[in-house]
């Protein structure tokens, strides 16, 4: 009987016609409040990309065709200075808590590494965005990628989400569910808490994703209660599939190569002023070969990679324009703050030299095809800075981050307070006139590390002058004003002074030792508190 009702579900949501004959949730409705509460409450939508490097937007320097988000930064405000956690999960984490990744129970992956901070999912010390609004009234939705925990206690719809579609784990075919490991890793999708199966006549997961929160939306639309949307996408994440019409639009156009792209974005982030006229270029990435030196088949190859990494950006962004013009055709659009940002950098993994990942050669961009884009190509989606997803160097952790909200965030500004994944909750509950609370289900939740960002969203000079810090396997860093430390696993600390160089092409540690001492002290101090362990030991 199970098994007939996940095909069920599967046959009515990943048809052609995704929005029409769907089971309901079955989660309870939020308690009733007087109309009066609702009143002017604004909704919040958080659209999230996955594996998206700095440069990979129009907005942002790109080539690739993003008109959606180019208008939302045009008449919105972008932080330029605004940071994540380095990787998918712990950025998740995060972002939905508040916390610092530790903190949150998901220092690392989803695997349980035998420490709190190490768990793999969510913390019961945590309380989700959706969480704290869902008692207010809120309608609270998510579609796309979770991945912050496979246990029950950590699934979307006992974190405070009404209505959910959920992918699992950390990636996932864009046209089935088959499984992308050897190593007995399923792929898992959720409806409203039920697995269900996508086939390879679903339809594209970044189309699919998009569909389940329009159709949410227009189930909502009536209802007076405010909404709080996120949607995760988990495009561009490998394997790099895209539909052949979009894949079509970018063949081509990377003949040219990545030290050519990497210095067209350059220019443009510095026309744009998005970047400082002083920053250095970072050097191309050590183990990505000159691209003049490859030959005609190589760049053959390698422009098909980049083009199918573009056309699934397109079709993100298209699906994003799908979401803003349906808050328009229902009414929400000048009550929403709708923020844009990604996990990571652009990322280095290289699936066709990973054993354990099932190896598929068929026609790059399809089905029969698991593919990444690789280290040259993260390398300029990361532009101008150093490294990738992973890494505590800005290419890993730096996001493109766009908030909008009529007549609240002053249109076409630029802000370059620095900010972290850590204020988005605290600005969120100011916002909302939600206060933090000290216990929840029973369970003392941690402080909130982070900050509100709203003056600084309203165009307003924020005098924050917060430490922000990382670690993600090893790597870690610390930030403080315009100093940084940071050192991969088992590197020496750099530092560098990222007011002139926050590409960090200039490593100051030994010109200031004791500006590494002070600030490896605040880092080893802030280490002990969250509960980061050394990775040497624990992996």
């Amino acid at each position: 009987m199970r098994n007939q009702r996940i095909h069920f579900l599967t046959v009515l949501f990943f048809g052609l016609n995704i929005c029409s004959g769907f089971a309901q949730s079955g989660s309870r409705e939020p308690g009733v409040f007087r109309t009066e509460t609702w009143k002017n409450k604004p909704n919040v939508l958080i659209i999230l990309a996955d594996d998206l490097g700095f440069s990979d937007i129009g907005a942002f320097g790109s080539e690739i065709h993003t008109p959606a988000l180019n208008q939302l930064a045009k008449d919105g405000m972008i932080l330029n200075q605004f940071y994540n956690a380095g990787r998918c999960c712990p950025s998740r984490a995060s972002l939905l808590t508040g916390l610092y990744p530790h903190q949150a129970g998901v220092g690392d992956m989803v695997q349980n590494k035998g420490t709190e901070a190490y768990q793999g999912y969510l913390s019961k010390h945590s309380a989700t965005i959706a969480e704290l609004l869902k008692p207010q009234g809120y309608q609270t939705i998510v579609s796309g990628k979770w991945h912050v925990g496979l246990v029950p206690s950590a699934f979307a719809l006992n974190r405070g989400f009404d209505k959910s579609f959920t992918l699992q784990n950390n990636g996932s075919s864009y046209f089935n569910s088959q499984p992308l490991y050897n190593d007995g890793r399923t792929v898992t999708f959720q409806l409203n808490g039920e697995e269900i199966q996508r086939q390879d006549t679903s339809l594209y997961l970044t189309q699919a994703i998009t569909n389940f929160a329009l159709k949410s939306l227009d189930e909502i639309k009536d209802k007076p209660n405010p909404f709080f949307l996120y949607v995760a996408y988990n495009a561009p994440h490998w394997p790099i599939q895209a539909l052949p019409e979009d894949i079509a639009k970018y063949k081509g156009r990377y003949l040219s190569g990545w030290d050519e792209l990497r210095q067209e974005r350059y220019r443009k982030l510095r026309a744009s002023g998005l970047i400082k006229q002083e920053w250095q270029l970072s050097p191309r990435f050590e183990n990505a070969k000159a691209w003049k030196s490859l030959s005609a088949e190589e760049k053959d190859s390698w422009d098909t990679r980049m083009a199918i990494y573009a056309a699934m950006i397109d079709r993100m962004d298209a699906g994003i324009g799908e979401i803003l013009n349906k808050l328009k055709e229902i009414k929400r659009d000048k009550n929403t703050l709708v923020i844009f940002l990604s996990d990571n950098g652009g990322s280095a993994d290289e699936v066709k030299n990973w054993n354990y990942v099932i190896q598929k050669n068929g026609k790059p961009g399809s089905v029969n095809s698991i593919d990444s884009y690789e280290a040259p190509w993260g390398n300029a989606s990361n532009t101008p800075f150093r490294l990738f997803k992973k890494n505590t160097h800005e290419g890993g952790i730096s996001s493109p981050f766009i908030a909008w909200y009529p007549d609240l965030i002053p249109s076409g500004s630029l802000n370059e307070q620095p900010a972290h994944l850590i204020d988005i909750l605290p600005s969120i509950l100011e916002l909302t006139g939600v206060k933090y609370p000290g216990l929840f289900k029973g369970n003392a939740l941690t402080a909130l590390p982070g900050h509100s960002l709203l003056k600084v969203l309203k165009g307003k000079k924020e005098g924050v002058n917060a430490t922000l810090f990382w670690e993600h396997e090893g790597s870690r860093a610390v930030r403080e004003q315009d100093w940084k430390l940071v050192a991969e696993l088992n590197a020496p600390w750099e530092l560098y002074n990222l007011k002139s160089d926050r590409t960090e092409t200039n490593d100051l540690a030994l010109k200031y030792p004791g500006k590494v001492r002070q600030l490896e002290q605040k880092y080893l101090k802030w280490a002990a508190k969250v509960g980061v362990q050394d990775w040497n030991k624990i992996k």
